[in-house]
């Protein structure tokens, strides 16, 4: 169990088990997602591909129920009034990760864009990136229950991935609108990058506030 000392949620163990159940929920979207693309890659929309798709859509609505369950016990139960607000603001935006990464996939199923060999490499690097961006700041959103004392130094690590990603999508984007594609094509790639990114740009919003609320806890 990840909350061991100056446990933010004592006497509610019910609740604990919906969190951690909640944050594996996370982590498996993205594990999910980012092996899908890779899928898609090398097969296109194939069955194999549409299996990928299918689980995450039922984590995704496996996480909404969790998300459902813990709110009610928040507002119901809790001993924290004072920061209910703050884990159900991080509960309802540790959510659209996984949603961020269903619709991805929905999009790749839909538009089945075409994305050149030389292109591929700095996308699979970017995806993964934004991958260990979405670890990290779960595994932050762990220590903000446990050890609220280390959040500043996780959510610094957050932001450095984020910025790597930049480091990617950016080099990216230019790369594709300097190259003989044609102007409809350079847009959908350009499309997917910054759609991709996302899951780093929420990963680090998610990060600012977890800073944010752990300075609350310290007051």
């Amino acid at each position: 169990m990840f909350f061991k000392n100056k446990r933010l949620l004592s006497r509610t163990k019910a609740l604990e088990i919906q969190i951690e159940e909640f944050l594996d929920k996370v982590t498996e979207s993205t594990e999910l997602f980012s092996i899908a693309f890779k899928v898609y890659l090398a097969e296109g929309v194939d069955i194999q591909f549409e299996e990928f798709l299918n689980k995450v859509q039922a984590i995704e609505r496996e996480g909404d129920e969790l998300r459902r369950q813990i709110e009610t016990e928040l507002y119901e139960r809790t001993l924290i009034p004072d920061l209910r607000s703050d884990v159900i603001w991080l509960i309802e935006n540790m959510d659209k990760l996984t949603n961020i990464c269903k619709a991805n996939l929905f999009r790749l199923s839909i538009q089945q864009p075409e994305i050149p060999d030389k292109f591929r490499a700095a996308y699979i690097e970017l995806i993964d990136i934004t991958i260990d961006c979405v670890d990290k700041v779960v595994f932050t959103a762990r220590n903000f229950f446990e050890d609220h004392e280390s959040v500043a130094d996780l959510v610094r690590e957050v932001a450095l991935l984020e910025t790597k990603a930049d480091e990617v999508s950016s080099p990216l984007q230019r790369s594709i609108f300097d190259s003989d594609l044609n102007l409809s094509q350079k847009m959908q790639l350009r499309y997917f990058v910054e759609r991709f990114d996302e899951l780093a740009n929420q990963s680090e919003d998610i990060a600012d506030q977890l800073a944010i609320s752990a300075i609350k806890r310290r007051i």
